[in-house]
């Protein structure tokens, strides 16, 4: 178990449907990372937003990277890829250990303003993942829109988005990652791209970190930039025994 966590926000570019040109660069960007608990790379960050793109398996180059990645920096790394499986293609969130263990989970709200409906299957179950003593909820971009699916009814200490978010509507992107940490008393993390994709679509960033009041802990630009983050478990417990609004909440269950 540990007290803090130590989190790399590694806020790209990306190439256009290339796994091995963004891997390359990932490569590149990461080399100068070292004593992190966590890296956390953006959505599909091998294939841009492209959702026709390549498609993977869990055993495929792209996971395989990842495991290497993890084991050589000593570190969680994360992100979500196109994944196939049992015939289904999933925009899936991918989470592997130094020690090789592989979760994932699977985006729930797809974006049917880009057909992403129309390409993956949709997610299932929300995924509560195990790490040094944390509690970590995954989640993968317009997932940040739908409150109700983030509720922290889960007890996690870290709800986790990774993006392509499009500066066109890049204040719902700031705004609702600081209400998801106010309304769940949790640290949020997000991390989204930068650049401008095959389709003119312009991402400006904004990967941020916000504490269980909403205050800002890392904020990223629209550069291409690692920067740390540090979250503390003694700070998180500290707020919500001295403001405990989460035993306050509505009770009642998820449905399909």
């Amino acid at each position: 178990m540990s007290d803090q966590l130590h989190i790399g926000l590694v806020q790209s570019d990306l190439f256009w449907n290339n796994p091995l040109a963004n891997k390359n660069h990932f490569d590149a960007l990461l080399t100068s990372l070292y004593d992190l608990d966590l890296i956390v790379l953006p959505e599909m960050f091998t294939t841009a937003f492209c959702i026709n793109g390549n498609t993977e398996t869990m055993n495929g180059a792209s996971v395989q990277w990842m495991l290497q990645k993890a084991k050589s920096l000593n570190a969680a790394v994360c992100g979500s890829l196109i994944i196939q499986e049992d015939n289904q293609r999933y925009n899936r969130f991918v989470w592997v250990t130094p020690n090789g263990e592989v979760e994932y989970y699977d985006k729930r709200h797809l974006f049917s303003l880009m057909g992403e409906g129309d390409q993956f299957a949709v997610g299932v179950e929300r995924k509560l993942i195990n790490y040094k003593g944390w509690k970590i909820c995954p989640q993968i971009c317009y997932d940040l829109r739908f409150p109700v699916y983030s509720r922290n009814d889960l007890g996690y200490d870290v709800l986790l988005y990774v993006a392509n978010w499009p500066a066109r509507r890049i204040v719902a992107w700031d705004k609702l990652l600081q209400a998801r940490a106010i309304e769940n008393q949790s640290y949020v993390v997000g991390v989204n791209r930068v650049g401008e994709d095959i389709n003119n679509i312009s991402f400006p960033g904004h990967s941020a970190v916000y504490d269980a009041l909403g205050e800002t802990l890392v904020f990223i630009a629209g550069e291409e930039k690692v920067e740390v983050a540090t979250l503390d478990k003694g700070l998180l417990t500290e707020t919500r025994e001295r403001l405990p609004f989460l035993k306050d909440m509505d009770r009642f269950n998820l449905s399909s």
